[in-house]
């Protein structure tokens, strides 16, 4: 069964065995020619019952499903009676298929006729979306994958592409091993995976990237690089110039703090090379000047003429799977499907195609808005999709607070379990990867199929299927009479050529008329499709055609950069971002077993000079506080780092640890115009948390501990694993903890050590193992012992021990594909494997997606220095 991957914007194609649910790369889609990255190649084991929401519920009481929707839409159509339709809104998700994305738009902007219906896209892609918009006239990449083949110069700004994009990375890297002579520039605060491959490092001010490209713009005009042809295509040519002029050479670095000889080298770069792509992602976007950074780097791409053609264009990376679908329907606050605006002749050609008189006339409210709407109880009932907002939303403890208080919120939802279900009136199953039919859309514009090959667990239906249903009860079925996802994905084709002509980028009309079987059996491709395309469109504006009235392309003069300083009592900046195995909060990720095992609790980043001034070490624990709150996690020390500046990952909730909920530190700032938080830039110092012991819990059902000062979860297979830490003594806290007393206990004392284990009728149900500092434990010995008891007395006191009679640990995993951990790498090194060929010769590592070549790098780097 060929599907499409449901991580990130790369969309690349699966192969699944329905048999025994294996995974491969489909070799034949075009995004990822059968390369998978390790969450993509771990799919197999997100599939099954286990942390899924089965049975819809209603305040705590499982119902029937029908009851449930009855419910929904009761309550939504009394609010709506007492207070307008303006009270209710939807919050969607860049996970859901196109063809529930066009259901929950239709519903809420066509029927109840309010535009409040936003979505996690606008944290991710609503910068991008407003700088294609104004520059081109439409949200339309203009780029394809291949171009990363046929550059000679590729840029990358604000994204680490090799742990956030990993298949396209690795695209890029062979692109790069076949053609040495392409050169790849990396512009990012710090020096990230992506940057091993880099011939050039811009280690800029967090922030400063706009100046960066205001002066090259101001670099090109001076130094011949504009491209003639290309005038007579574009407007608003001389006063963006004018604008740009005071971005000299002087101002740049002053403003990025880059060397001079940096800066020109990248600027002559892309002034001197024919082909330059430029990628970029949410370095870029999560800013306060995020609309203004895409527009400058699109100036820069349309005066020197280097877009639409191979090699060379503005390629903004998609970071969910279907963000770019979502933009199609209209899941955007501020758009109406099919790339329409708000004029009076765009709400009145959508009501003509809907048969409806309630389209909505103006905006509704983008995601920071909508929430604040719900605290001030203006918003009275939310229906959250797929998404988890009161982790995921800057300013996230006053969303969730906002949420307990709202009257009514409805979540369809695939766990059982999130910090956003806790405050669910009603919870309906929603099916999952694997099971839901219908279409995403990735980067490059290509429309793939996601195909359900395994039956829905427990009462599970599909997200259109469910709002559907609503709108029926609210009495709007004639509208909403599905029956398949075929027959809302060819509405949705047809509605994008509605009176088009030519005027609109979106335009599929060609996929109008498939058949049933036809959209079963749809193959990846790129839009437009239509009467001029009817085979897609790899690139766009080949013949310097745009979509403003004008055909004309806009520069745009960009405002200065906001650059977030820090404060006298918090001093140092916060980034946030993804690492390599984990997806958004960990609803899917956290519970596979080796997608934990790269990194397995929360961290943060710090330079060694920052981290030696508060008297902390690698592996110390540490609280990072903002204004809004404080976050808790390990110390790592990364040279990567500017001093000043530090890292934190976004994913960890509540779910898996006690107080790492990063986006709760940030400040709810957002572009003015897009919309889009600015979750890279905080002020926050550090307060190094001293523990009198730490420690590991496994334990065979989930309990997380209380009464402590640091937790954090791992599941394991049969087992749950904790890693803890906290005053007084440590057996005596463990035996407050519930069910202890009904077990045997085996117990061993060394100096200040407690290792501990808690048997019933000979079964393991506790492992226990505590000291002043982190003790050394082999996690997959321990975690085996729940599963395959020790048989003799001498292997219990190894398990008391923590470590096998024979053997070694292997460390922290490196290579998730292959389970290849640190140490044994570490050995490989000092045997001669002094490459990442050579080590994936011995050891299979980095042989699979890639994403741990940079890591083999730096281990034989620093191999290296040592010897």
């Amino acid at each position: 069964m060929k599907t499409t991957c449901p991580y990130c914007g790369v969309g690349c194609g699966v192969e699944v065995d329905a048999a025994d649910r294996s995974v491969s790369g489909d070799r034949q889609h075009p995004a990822n020619l059968g390369r998978l990255c390790v969450k993509g190649s771990a799919l197999g084991e997100t599939l099954g019952q286990e942390g899924r929401l089965l049975w819809p519920q209603v305040r705590g009481q499982r119902v029937s499903i029908d009851r449930a929707l009855d419910v929904v839409a009761s309550e939504l159509q009394t609010i709506i009676a007492q207070h307008g339709p303006q009270a209710v809104a939807f919050y969607a998700s860049g996970q859901l298929l196109t063809e529930d994305y066009y259901v929950a738009n239709k519903l809420m902007k066509g029927f109840i006729g309010a535009a409040n219906i936003d979505t996690n896209s606008r944290l991710c892609m609503a910068s991008a979306v407003v700088g294609y918009k104004r520059a081109f006239g439409a949200d339309a990449v203009p780029c394809c994958y291949e171009d990363l083949e046929q550059a000679d110069v590729v840029v990358l700004v604000g994204s680490n592409a090799a742990w956030a994009h990993p298949v396209a990375w690795q695209r890029l890297v062979q692109a790069k091993q076949q053609r040495p002579e392409m050169k790849l520039v990396v512009i990012d605060p710090r020096r990230t995976a992506s940057c091993e491959l880099a011939d050039l490092h811009l280690a800029l001010r967090p922030g400063s990237d706009g100046a960066l490209f205001a002066g090259l713009l101001n670099w090109l005009a001076i130094q011949g690089g504009i491209d003639q042809t290309m005038l007579p295509h574009l407007a608003n040519v001389d006063s963006t110039l004018a604008a740009c002029a005071d971005w000299d050479l002087a101002a740049v670095a002053h403003t990025c703090q880059l060397a001079d000889a940096d800066i020109i080298a990248f600027w002559q770069l892309f002034t001197t090379q024919p082909r330059v792509l430029t990628l970029w992602c949410m370095g870029i976007n999560q800013s306060q000047t995020g609309s203004d950074n895409n527009n400058a780097i699109l100036n820069v791409h349309l005066l020197s003429g280097k877009i639409g053609r191979p090699g060379c264009g503005p390629f903004s990376l998609t970071g969910q799977p279907n963000a770019m679908g979502g933009r199609e329907v209209g899941g955007l606050a501020n758009q109406l499907a099919a790339h329409m605006g708000f004029s009076p002749q765009e709400v009145d050609r959508l009501g003509r195609f809907w048969h409806s008189d309630r389209v909505a006339r103006q905006p509704g409210l983008m995601a920071v808005d909508l929430f604040r709407a719900i605290e001030r109880g203006e918003v009275k009932a939310v229906w959250i999709m797929g998404t988890n907002p009161a982790v995921s939303m800057p300013e996230g403890n006053r969303v969730a607070e906002a949420l307990r208080r709202c009257p009514l919120v409805i979540v369809s939802e695939v766990s059982a379990v999130t910090d956003t279900s806790a405050f669910a009136d009603v919870l309906l199953p929603a099916q999952a990867w694997g099971e839901k039919n219908g279409t995403v859309t990735n980067s490059e514009r290509r429309i793939s199929r996601q195909r359900g090959f395994v039956a829905p667990v427990g009462e599970a239906k599909p997200d259109w299927w469910l709002l559907a249903q609503v709108a029926q009860r609210l009495g709007y079925g004639a509208a909403f009479d599905w029956q398949h996802p075929h027959e809302v994905f060819v509405e949705h084709a047809a509605l994008s050529g509605f009176e088009n002509a030519g005027s609109r980028a979106f335009d599929i009309s060609a996929l109008a008329t498939l058949s049933r079987e036809q959209y079963d059996q749809l193959t990846p491709v790129q839009w437009p499709v239509n009467a001029a395309a009817p085979h897609g469109s790899s690139r766009l504006f080949a013949t310097r055609h745009f979509y403003h009235p004008d055909g004309k392309a806009r520069l745009l003069p960009v405002g200065i950069p906001i650059l977030s300083a820090p404060a006298r009592h918090y001093p140092l900046l916060m980034n946030t971002g993804r690492i390599r195995d984990q997806w958004h909060t960990m609803t899917r990720t956290g519970n596979v077993t080796r997608l934990m095992q790269h990194y397995d609790e929360p961290f943060v980043l710090l330079h060694p000079h920052d981290a030696a001034a508060h008297g902390l070490g690698q592996g110390d624990l540490t609280r990072v506080q903002s204004t809004l709150g404080w976050w808790c996690g390990r110390v790592m020390i990364d040279n990567g780092l500017t001093r000043g500046q530090l890292f934190i990952p976004m994913h960890w909730t509540r779910q898996f640890s006690a107080q790492a909920n990063v986006d709760g530190l940030v400040a709810a700032r957002s572009c003015p115009v897009s919309g889009q938080p600015a979750l890279k830039q905080t002020a926050v110092r550090l307060q190094p948390l001293r523990p009198q012991w730490q420690g590991w819990l496994w334990q065979r059902a989930r309990c997380d501990p209380q009464q402590l000062d640091y937790w954090s979860r791992v599941p394991q297979s049969g087992v749950q694993r904790y890693v803890l830490a906290g005053q007084g003594d440590p057996a005596a806290w463990l035996h407050q903890q519930p069910g202890m007393d009904e077990l045997e206990w085996q117990q061993a004392h060394a100096g200040q050590q407690r290792h501990m284990l808690g048997w019933r009728d000979g079964v393991l149900e506790r492992a226990f193992y505590a000291a002043p500092w982190l003790p050394e434990i082999d996690h997959a010995f321990v975690a085996q012992a729940f599963s395959l008891p020790p048989g003799s007395a001498q292997q219990r006191h190894a398990l008391l021990g923590g470590r096998p009679e024979q053997g070694e640990s292997q460390g922290r995993t490196l290579c998730s594909c292959f389970g290849v951990g640190e140490l044994a790498i570490r050995r490989a090194i000092d045997q001669g494997c002094q490459t990442a060929a050579a080590l994936g010769a011995a050891l299979k590592c980095g042989t699979n997606c890639g994403s741990c070549i940079p890591e083999l790098k730096q281990l034989i780097a620093a191999h290296t220095v040592a010897q």
